[in-house]
Order: C-alpha cells, then structure tokens, then sequence
C-alpha cells in the first residue's frame, strides 16, 4: 500500500457517533459479524481441499438442499453474535424460526435483532465461484429485557439501522451501510484485518449491465419480457450487456461498481417471486438507497412493504436508478394493457 489505510475497526469507532442511537452496541456487534466473516471466509477458502463442499443431506425451511457450507456458515454466525451476548434475537434464511437470546435473563438489555442470509449463492462455491453472506439488522420494538417476538423481526425494510453483506471472492470485501452512505473494506488476509477500500459506494445512475436468468424467460411476466427485449435492442447506448452469476451478493456488488440492474422477477413458477424479503431484498435495498440506486418488486419500494412472515418472498428488481425506472414503466405499462 502506497499509503496506510483505515481498518474497519477504526472506521467503526470514527463513525459511530453519526449514529443516531450510538451506544456502542452498533459498533460491537458489526464487529462481531466482521470475526464471523473471517471464519467463513477462511472455510470457503478450503474449498476442495477439505471435506466441505457438496450437499449437506438436509433441507432448510423453505426446502431447498442444503450445502455443508450453508450449514457450518449459518453455524458460525449464530455462535459468534450469541457468545458476544450483543443481541437479543437472531433471524436466519437456514432456520424455520428466530432464535431468543437470553430472554430468561432479567438483566439481558440488548436492543437489535439480526436477520441474515449465511451463505448466498451457496450452490456456486463446488465449481470456485463467488458466493457471499447478507446481514439486516433492526432495533427491537418489544420492550428491552423481555424476550424477542416476532414482531421484532416482521419490520419494514425503512426501519433497518444497519444491512451489508461479504462477498467472498478473488478478494474477500465486507460493505455496509448505517444510513450514512456505503463504504467497502477489503481483507487483508496477511494480517487478517479489513481496511476501508472502497469509500462511499454509488451506483452510476445509468448502467448498461442487466442481470437476470433469461432460462426463465418464458416465465416471466410480461412486462419483464418486454424490459429484456428493451435491454437487447440496438438503439443509443445498447445493447445492454448480460452479466448473471447467479450470486445475488456478487451480482450486485458488480452492478453497483459498474453501474447495472438485477431482476428476479415473480414468474409462473414462483408467483411470489423468489428471493426473500427480509435476508435478502430488505437489506440489498437499503444498501441501494444508500448508494444512490433503487430497490423495486416492479412497482413498489421494497423498504415499504410490510412482511407477514420470516420466510416471505417477493420479486426483486434492484440497481442504477433509471435502468429500474425503466423496468418499472415496462410493468406498468404491461398491466394497464390487461385492463
């Protein structure tokens, strides 16, 4: 480095203070999602060489087969924010309900519940391609020292503190956002501490990325249809070019350097669209926000839609602000023809 950078430590305690609940309890526990990810990481890292990759033999909850990595990861992030005693409740995409940390101790004073993928795009990691990890977290509105409801964690997207995710990839990088913009930090696997690399992310306000599985082109609404035709035309700045990865950390944190869109529309397959509201959408539009792009299920605000259950899916259309303007007028457009 021509220069010494700041850590994610530092820039935690320098940055706390813009926090508008600042307690120090923020900031001790993205430390402890930062120790996890260097776990984690240092596994996905032994991929191939040890016993830890291919199927698990289980499913999750929403019965999908689980990797070994999906487990050991959702492993390692529970026992790092419980022993940190730091929370009060904990959400993941790998269990069928929230975890209660503590509720029958009466001096247990912790306000934030986490909500968190483990391991997103696990089914990449048999053939070495990226995957990530996706955090929400949330001030608990039940009263402090009782234990967690699930009205703790069925908030709007609006009312997350704090979201980010770690990609795991050529380098390993955490971003994350306090509502104060999106800052990047890179690992530095040498000394085993991340530094601030990338200071205050934004999405280009155009793009010309568009990522989406066009298998299931024949499924998709059709206003989708019509945007994927839009993106393919050659007029002006396009064609677009199709990037997908089929990790939703990786896609975006691609599109939001290089200026993109994602879509994971509803479809005849999944009506209700496939991608989870609160481990993954809710988060991922929070870190939109903040870096100057836009989170849609096609037609409304992810942040504004009020969940009904942990495991609620939702479409998903995320990235530069006018490539999801444009999709979202294709949408409409689309249904104002069926009328």
């Amino acid at each position: 480095m021509s220069q010494q950078k700041q850590t994610l430590g530092e820039f935690i305690i320098q940055n706390q203070t813009s926090f508008k609940y600042s307690s120090g309890e923020l900031s001790s526990l993205l430390n402890s999602i930062r120790l996890a990810a260097k776990v984690v990481n240092h596994e996905v890292n032994k991929a191939g060489l040890v016993d830890i990759i291919g199927a698990a033999g289980d499913t999750n909850v929403q019965g999908e087969d689980q990797q070994k990595l999906d487990v050991y990861a959702n492993e390692k992030f529970i026992q790092t924010l419980t022993k940190r005693n730091i929370v009060c409740g904990i959400a993941s995409e790998e269990e069928d309900s929230y975890i209660t940390i503590n509720s029958q101790d009466e001096n247990h004073r912790n306000k934030y519940v986490v909500l968190i993928d483990p391991l997103d795009g696990s089914s990449n990691i048999d053939v070495n391609v990226s995957v990530g990890t996706i955090f929400s977290i949330y001030r608990r509105i039940t009263p402090v020292g009782t234990p967690v409801q699930l009205e703790d964690f069925l908030q709007k997207g609006s009312e997350q503190v704090a979201a980010g995710y770690v990609v795991y990839g050529t380098s390993t990088m955490l971003v994350y956002t306090t509502g104060d913009g999106v800052n990047g930090f890179t690992l530095n696997p040498a000394i085993g501490s991340f530094y601030l690399s990338h200071p205050k992310m934004e999405f280009p306000e155009n793009g010309s990325i568009y990522s989406v599985n066009e298998g299931n082109y024949v499924h998709f609404p059709q206003g989708i249809k019509s945007y994927i035709k839009y993106c393919q035309e050659e007029v002006d700045d396009r064609p677009y070019t199709a990037r997908y990865i089929g990790s939703l950390v990786s896609d975006f944190h691609r599109n939001m350097i290089k200026g993109g869109i994602y879509l994971y529309p509803q479809s005849s397959k999944n009506p209700s669209g496939k991608l989870r509201l609160l481990y993954e959408c809710n988060p991922m539009a929070f870190l939109a926000e903040q870096a100057k792009g836009k989170a849609s299920d096609g037609f409304t605000r992810i942040m504004e839609i009020s969940p009904t259950e942990l495991h609620q899916r939702v479409p998903f259309i995320c990235g530069s602000k006018n490539m999801v303007d444009k999709a979202e007028e294709f949408m409409r457009i689309s249904v104002e023809r069926m009328l």
